[in-house]
């Protein structure tokens, strides 16, 4: 069968379920106030739109991660906290790629960052500012600052493995993410410090939570710092990159900055609900947060045009310093209609700001004279503010759900409403962050005393110029269908039907057809069919960005092409469209008399036209090509564009068993994840590029082995009156990578293991210590293969680090509760 039959018979199947009774319906999100902390840990708000339905009773696969296994991971981050918890949710670690070590890409079972739909109290969040541009995993999507949201106010997070586009929009294609704020009443406070083993990354942490209750309502609300030094393993230079790296000494002398990011992290947030009677009830949540973060770029040394020695006599290392700050605000107001239907309004903003600060850092072509006899004019400024870039998002609901009787039976209907606007800008930085030479002339040519064309903007991260300046935004609308209905008492029949309509990239109807059916009350299985589809982020459609690089010897510029502009036209480059995907997966749910309980789930999704960014792209493509460059000065250029179709497959295992030992309680758990995807094919955009050069073979290895195929968390909870115990063993699978070098180069798999301690001296007073990465593991080394950047000081690669290259961590935190 072909995909565009599937995809329309069994459309046809899902609006033929979707549409069996016309009513109209949306869950109100169940109330965590009136439910016992037991419930919360099983009554679920996603992947389902019936009020209490339960993460067992759902036909698909959801995981449940409580506030107190967050806790236990030791992370006082909530994206390395996920990561330790759910097997198909990996968060990179990354270094020396400018912003993206800040804002680190979070993707779940394989996918981009920008594939999985979050969500925070069942409503869409916004996406983060920042493009990930650098040779990182995510190059060229914009996620979401999953550490934008603290581990204090969060009250447990729910993680749906399935499509869900039909259900919840656009992004929703390898699942979604739902993160429940907390809303119960008294408090807590908690502090935290570690460091690793390596004695440097020290990790100060302290958060109050508080909430109050009344007979009209609720407010909850939470305050919390985290201060995270950076980290460093980088081994000293044996080789130099950028000029002479040697010290005037000649002893062996680290240049590099390779590791974890200073930074320092406010939050403020909050959770509340107001009955303005038995029927309505008006809620608000949201929260701000501000993250100041340091990294550093590459050494530049003695005797090179980028170095100037009468600033930096033995070379400099350029710093970027990031601001990260981010606001949301949700208000709505829902209630009970006749017939037990209920309904929801709400607003939603959101908005993710990005600032780029260099620092330790010159402007070459601000400080020398264009002259022909090389005058200097002996100052330039060296540290500059390079520009900013910002993402806002508002978006409209309206939703209804209910049930209607069908022959004693309650079919469950739920139909919405969504309103959305993106808005993206590019802000500009100073002149010397960007400018080449002071009057920014591009005919003139400044040459160092040495006869060298001048290097243009500020050296680390050139900043963003007026050419780059965007302030733009996009209108979409969307509809959705969702009903459920139990055929018989054991077999259960969900489908839904979404259409959406995009200003840019046109509209989409996608839908989802799920069923579970309960063999025997031990024995279940379950299975889901499904389109889906993402919709290109204002990121990718406005992002760009033109530095002036020296190109065989002439100064010339290089760009990243917003993907509208009509320099892209000229390349033939298209306007992005909306990525598509088909999923399926069949699940199977068995539980035992002795409390064992397993869960496994293969699935398989197809994705057409995902969006990439390109490799930078020169003269060598064509003659028209080299015509087109020539014609807009320009040395090199690179696009977003949908070119490539992807198969990924995979199966997640997930096993529970609760028994006595030792006097205690001891929850064992084993959860796992395979993964494998497969690049079908590359699509070229433009009958000026092939395909294989606007999508080489590094970027494909990175899609296919970038992340770990395999990853695993085997744990064990023990509990005995005022003592807990855990222990966590997490495995994580080889990756491949060949940025940078050009060779092919595998990471071996790796175990690490976690232990933490907790003692509670009274009912409200817990202290817990712990390590992780007990056995201080750390990647393979690159070696020889790194050549030349394993010579110059990056030890465990540079790419792709599953993991991080910290090793051992240990830590003690204090809980007082009230």
């Amino acid at each position: 069968m072909s995909r565009a039959s599937f995809k329309l018979g069994y459309l046809a199947i899902s609006m033929s379920a979707a549409l069996a009774i016309p009513g109209t319906g949306f869950a109100q999100q169940a109330d965590a106030n009136a439910e016992s902390d037991e419930s919360m840990e099983r009554i679920v708000t996603l992947g389902s739109r019936v009020n209490g339905r339960t993460a067992t009773e759902s036909a698909s696969p959801i995981d449940i991660i409580s506030a107190e296994q967050l806790v236990n991971t030791g992370a006082t981050e909530l994206g390395k906290a996920l990561q330790m918890s759910a097997p198909s949710f990996n968060f990179s670690s990354t270094t020396i790629s400018d912003g993206s070590d800040i804002i680190r890409p979070a993707t779940l079972r394989g996918l981009n960052p920008d594939q999985v739909l979050v969500l925070v109290n069942g409503k869409r969040r916004h996406q983060q500012a920042l493009v990930n541009v650098q040779e990182t995993i995510g190059k060229g999507s914009a996620g979401y600052d999953i550490n934008a949201i603290p581990i204090t106010a969060v009250a447990r997070v729910e993680i749906l493995r399935d499509g869900a586009a039909a259900q919840y929009g656009s992004d929703a294609i390898a699942g979604v993410i739902n993160i429940t704020l907390k809303s119960s009443e008294g408090g807590s406070v908690s502090a935290e410090i570690g460091q690793t083993y390596e004695g440097d990354g020290e990790v100060n942490t302290i958060g109050v939570n508080f909430g109050v209750e009344s007979d009209n309502g609720f407010f909850n609300g939470t305050l919390e710092y985290r201060d995270r030094g950076m980290t460093n393993r980088a081994s000293s230079a044996e080789a130099s990159l950028i000029g002479d790296w040697s010290s005037p000494s000649g002893d062996p002398v680290v240049r590099l900055h390779i590791g974890d990011a200073d930074s320092e992290n406010l939050y403020a947030w909050f959770n509340s609900g107001y009955n303005f009677s038995e029927t309505t009830e008006l809620y608000a949540f949201g929260g701000i947060s501000s993250r100041d973060g340091g990294s550093s770029g590459f050494f530049r040394g003695r005797g090179h045009p980028r170095t100037i020695e009468a600033i930096y006599p033995d070379g400099f290392l350029p710093k970027l310093e990031t601001e990260a700050d981010d606001q949301s605000l949700a208000v709505g107001i829902r209630g009970d209609l006749p017939n037990a239907w209920l309904w929801d309004a709400s607003v939603v903003y959101g908005k993710n700001e990005f600032g780029f600060n260099s620092s330790n850092s010159a402007n070459v072509s601000w400080y020398y004279e264009p002259s022909p006899d090389g005058g200097i004019y002996g100052e330039t400024p060296t540290e500059a503010f390079d520009g900013e870039l910002v993402f806002e998002q508002t978006t409209f609901n309206l939703d209804f759900n209910g049930t209607v009787d069908i022959a004693n039976e309650l079919l469950y209907l739920a139909v919405g409403l969504e309103m959305r606007r993106d808005g993206y800008q590019i802000n500009p930085g100073d002149p010397v962050s960007w400018a080449y030479g002071r009057e920014d002339d591009r005919s003139l040519e400044i040459l160092t005393p040495e006869g060298d064309l001048a290097e243009p903007g500020i050296q680390g991260f050139p900043g963003f110029g007026p050419r780059q300046v965007v302030d733009a935004d996009r209108d979409s609308y969307g509809a959705y269908i969702d009903a459920e209905y139990y055929v018989t008492p054991d077999f259960l029949l969900a489908g839904a039907l979404r259409y959406e309509d995009y200003d840019i990239a046109g509209d989409n109807i996608s839908g989802k057809l799920s069923a579970r059916y309960d063999i025997d009350n031990d024995l279940s299985v379950r299975g889901t069919m499904s389109t889906g589809f993402r919709a290109p982020g204002v990121q990718q459609i406005y992002y760009s960005q033109i530095l002036t690089n020296v190109v065989g010897g002439t100064l010339v510029e290089t760009a990243t092409i917003a993907n509208n502009d009509e320099i892209a036209k000229q390349f033939g480059i298209e306007e992005l469209k909306e990525e598509t995907s088909e999923s399926v997966s069949l699940g199977l749910i068995k539980r035992f008399n002795n409390g064992f309980d397993i869960t496994i789930d293969v699935y398989q999704i197809n994705i057409d036209d995902r969006i990439v960014l390109s490799e930078p792209l020169q003269a060598d493509v064509g003659s028209q090509f080299a015509d087109i460059l020539e014609e807009n000065q320009l040395g090199a250029v690179q696009f977003f564009t949908n070119s490539v179709d992807t198969k990924t497959t995979g199966l997640d295992v997930i096993a529970s068993y609760p028994t006595e030992f030792m006097d205690g309680i001891l929850n064992l758990t084993a959860a796992m994840s395979f993964m494998n995807t497969d690049v079908e094919q590359v699509n070229s955009v433009s009958s000026l590029i092939p395909g294989e050069q606007i999508f080489n073979d590094t970027q494909v290895l990175r899609l296919e082995e970038g992340q770990p195929s395999e990853k695993a968390t085997l744990s064990g909870d023990w509990t005995r009156d005022a003592w807990n115990v855990n222990l966590a063993f997490n495995y994580f699978g080889p990756v491949e990578g060949q940025a940078f070098t050009g060779v092919r180069h595998e990471w071996g798999g790796k175990w690490l293991t976690d232990l933490s301690i907790g003692y509670d001296f009274t009912d409200s007073l817990n202290v817990r210590i712990g390590a992780n990465n007990l056995f201080d593991t750390y990647p393979d080394e690159w070696g020889s293969a790194g050549s030349p950047f394993s010579d110059a000081g990056f030890k465990y690669g540079w790419e792709t680090f599953p993991f991080g290259i910290n090793g051992g961590y240990y830590y003690a935190r204090l809980n007082y509760t009230f």
